[in-house]
Formats: structure tokens, C-alpha cells, sequence
């Protein structure tokens, strides 16, 4: 899409409700700012003044004031039947136009310019968008929407209903979708979308994340990308598909001389992923209750490694039709992340592998739930199963602030150990019925 674009766009906003620019803290929580459509030539050039103090992660008070300006290409006219949004994704900039480094979408614009001036390469991602549908936001008996199970079906089903009625309001404004199907726990479901390059794919995150909260809204119901809502049961993934290509769009994932068909430059890309998967762990499960998830037999990877077609494996190799589909999947994110430092990070990890010639090592074998591997407190064959380590050992990460920027990484770390003394301070009903006997 190109400032020819524009016109046509201009027409199709008189059709609009409203017009909103989206755009992230650097948790990942979803925010938004009404303008007029009248105004949009003005504002795609200029921009639009924002209070940066007002979002996490992104300016202090005494020195607040940001510019946000719609990107062109993620525009979408999103239709709900009763109105129409139009729908941009928005880049934050200071105060004298330079991009401004603190904003999440910034280090992910980075990790794609390096990956093609650099290496000649593009990638392809396609992430798997797990949710809950529940009967309202806080929790209560009635909570659950369904009582199905992995591809459960239902002809009272509400769930069902939802997802379709999701995937035709994408379609409507051009995102096609592949797939969609109950999950495995209760009110539990998941739609696969196509995949895309990573900006494209990021923006696409937020479409889809307000889309699934509007649908189920109108059915009175309450969509939620919390990581494990419920113990004992399993959790919502974001599961991470990614391939590369060259510049022309020639695989380099495969190799049809290797004894998995897998090339080297993949394999080292692996090797970069494995290596520094606990440092990355605090961007890629983003909250305490990310790591309520992180227990064995529960889909959630616990051991760095990975695996052909293994979905005990951190880094699975999916089953491919055709070669030009080989690829790999990062299954230790969750949703509540933020998708553009999760996509960011994931791409210079594989990059850092790439570089240094990481050696992957040997693939799992059987499932990685049920080998003896006697865990210890500090252990690092395992990600971090808590969110103080994971605190820690981003903490000391060089990896981590190169790839973030090293203003963006000290005002995420601030965030997330304040998130943690929160989390450490505040008493529980668990802890009152284990103690308040004594």
C-alpha cells in the first residue's frame, strides 16, 4: 500500500463509525485513540500528539509528549454489522519526528531491517491465537461458556458461533483465516490465521485481539488471552510458526541432503533460540501467571531443546507438505506478551545463532513430559518455571538489551520487577488457608 492508496481509503472512512489508531504499551495491552477521518491526510503526515507518560513503559511525566502516526498499510475497515471502525496501527515518534526507540513496534522494524540488509534474508511467521470465551471477567462458578474438549463440538456450542462470526468479520476486511477449532480445556478455543511477513503479521495481532474482544462482546461474553486462567488445566499458547527465505523467495530451511531435510543455517538458527531462551523468557511469557503453566504434561515446553514433529519440544519441526513449507515453531509464548518484542527477539535470537554458528543439538526423542531429569531449583536444561529467575536472568542479558534497544529493555525490566514485588507482597487465599491455622 502507497500514498495512492489514500484516496480510496478516504472514501472508505466515510463509511466509519469511528476512526482509531492502535497501538501497545510495552506489556502488550492493547490501546487506542479516536480521531476524525477528515483529518487523516494531515495526521498520516504530522501525526497526532499523545501524553507518553500515560502508557507503561513509554515516556516519563516530565517529559511526556509523544507523536503517534497511523501506519497506511495496516489500515482495515472493520465491520461489525451495526458500524464500521476504521482501523490503523500506529508508530510513536518524539517530540523533534525521530522514531521513538521505547515504542514496541520499534525493535521488531529493526530485527527486519537487519535480517535483509544484513543477511539477505525475509521471514514468514504465523502465530496460533489461543483464547477463552467465558461468561464475564470476573471469576465465579459459572465462569465456563462450555464443557467440550480438544475439537469438541456441540450444537449449542456458543463458542463455535463466536469464532466463525470472528473469522468473517477478518475476512470481510481482508485477513483470511485457516483454521479454527475448539481447544483442549473448557470454553477453550483457537484460529489460525495465514501467515505473513512480521510487521504485517504483528499489526494483524492487535486486529485480531480487538476483533475476538468486540465478537464475543456482542454475544455478552468475555474473551480472554490470559495465560492459565484455570490450574490444573491447560493454557492459552502463542504459539510462534517462522521460515526465511532469501530475497527472492527461495526457502533456506530446507535441505534435501540432510538426513531431516532441515538446512544448517535453520539448525543454527535453532541453536540461537535454544541458547538464549532463558534470557528471552521474560518477553516471551510475560507474566506471573505465564509460569503457572510451565509444568510438566501440560503442553507448555519446559526443557530447551527441540524436536521433529514433537510437541513436548520448545522448538517443534511441523510435518511439511512441500519443502517450500519447511519451517519451525516456538511454543513457549503466551499471548500475553507483547507480540512485537516477542516477534523482535525471536528473530535476533535465531540471527545471533545464524552469526555464531550455534550448534542445535541432537533433536528430543519420546516426549520431554516424562523423562527423569530430576529438576533443580536453578536448573538451566529448563526455561525458567518462575518469574524471578526469568527476572534474573534477563537481568544480566547483553543479548537482551542489544536486541531490544537498552532504553526499551530498562523500561521493560523496570516494569516487570515491579510486577513482581507487586506479585511477592500480596497475600493469597492460598497462602490463607495454608498459614492462618498456625
Amino acid at each position: 500500500m502507497s500514498s495512492k492508496d489514500l484516496p480510496r481509503i478516504k472514501e472508505q472512512l466515510k463509511e466509519a463509525y469511528t476512526t482509531k489508531l492502535f497501538f501497545t504499551d510495552l506489556n502488550g495491552r492493547l490501546k487506542n485513540l479516536s480521531v476524525n477521518p477528515d483529518d487523516i491526510e494531515a495526521i498520516l503526515d504530522k501525526g497526532v500528539g499523545i501524553d507518553g507518560s500515560s502508557i507503561a513503559g513509554i515516556a516519563t511525566v516530565d517529559n511526556s509528549d509523544r507523536i503517534l502516526k497511523p501506519v497506511l498499510e495496516s489500515f482495515r475497515l472493520v465491520d461489525f454489522g451495526d458500524r464500521k471502525i476504521g482501523f490503523f496501527v500506529g508508530q510513536i515518534f518524539n517530540q523533534d519526528g525521530s522514531r521513538c526507540e521505547v515504542d514496541p513496534r520499534y525493535p521488531l522494524e529493526k530485527a527486519v531491517e537487519k535480517a535483509a540488509k544484513e543477511y539477505q534474508i525475509k521471514f514468514l511467521m504465523g502465530p496460533e491465537h489461543e483464547f477463552f470465551l467465558l461468561n464475564g471477567d470476573e471469576f465465579d462458578s459459572n465462569i465456563h461458556t462450555d464443557k467440550l474438549g480438544y475439537f469438541g463440538s456441540s450444537p449449542t456450542d456458543a463458542g463455535d458461533v463466536v469464532r466463525q462470526e470472528i473469522v468473517n468479520v477478518l475476512e470481510n476486511c481482508g485477513v483470511k483465516y485457516e483454521k479454527t477449532h475448539h481447544e483442549v480445556t473448557e470454553s477453550q478455543h483457537e484460529i489460525n490465521l495465514e501467515p505473513g511477513d512480521p510487521l504485517t503479521i504483528a499489526d494483524r495481532t492487535l486486529l485480531f485481539e480487538f476483533v475476538t474482544k468486540e465478537v464475543a462482546a456482542q454475544f455478552d461474553l468475555h474473551a480472554t488471552f490470559m495465560a492459565k486462567p484455570f490450574t490444573g488445566d491447560n493454557r492459552n499458547a502463542f504459539h510462534i510458526h517462522i521460515s526465511f527465505t532469501d530475497m527472492k523467495g527461495k526457502n533456506l530451511c530446507y535441505d534435501e541432503n540432510t538426513e531431516n531435510h532441515l538446512s544448517a543455517k535453520l539448525m543454527n538458527f535453532i541453536g540461537g533460540i535454544t541458547k538464549y531462551a532463558r534470557e528471552a523468557s521474560i518477553v516471551m511469557a510475560s507474566t506471573f501467571n505465564s509460569y503457572k503453566a510451565y509444568v510438566l504434561d501440560k503442553e507448555a515446553p519446559v526443557v530447551r531443546g527441540w524436536g521433529m514433529r514433537n510437541r513436548s519440544s520448545m522448538v517443534r519441526i511441523p510435518h511439511a507438505l512441500k519443502p517450500e513449507a519447511t519451517r519451525m515453531e516456538l511454543r513457549c509464548p503466551d499471548a500475553t506478551g507483547n507480540v512485537y518484542l516477542q516477534f523482535a527477539t525471536l528473530i535476533f535470537m535465531g540471527l545471533k545463532g545464524i552469526t555464531n554458528k550455534e550448534d542445535a543439538g541432537q533433536p528430543d526423542m519420546g516426549s520431554t513430559y516424562k523423562k527423569n531429569l530430576q529438576p533443580k531449583v536453578l536448573d538451566r536444561r529448563f526455561l525458567p518455571r518462575d518469574f524471578f529467575p526469568a527476572l534474573m536472568e534477563a537481568e544480566g542479558s547483553a543479548f537482551m538489551e542489544e536486541a531490544l534497544g537498552s532504553d526499551l529493555f530498562a523500561n521493560y525490566m523496570k516494569i516487570k520487577i515491579g510486577e513482581w514485588e507487586e506479585h511477592r507482597t500480596t497475600i493469597t487465599d492460598l497462602e490463607h488457608r495454608k498459614y492462618l491455622h498456625i
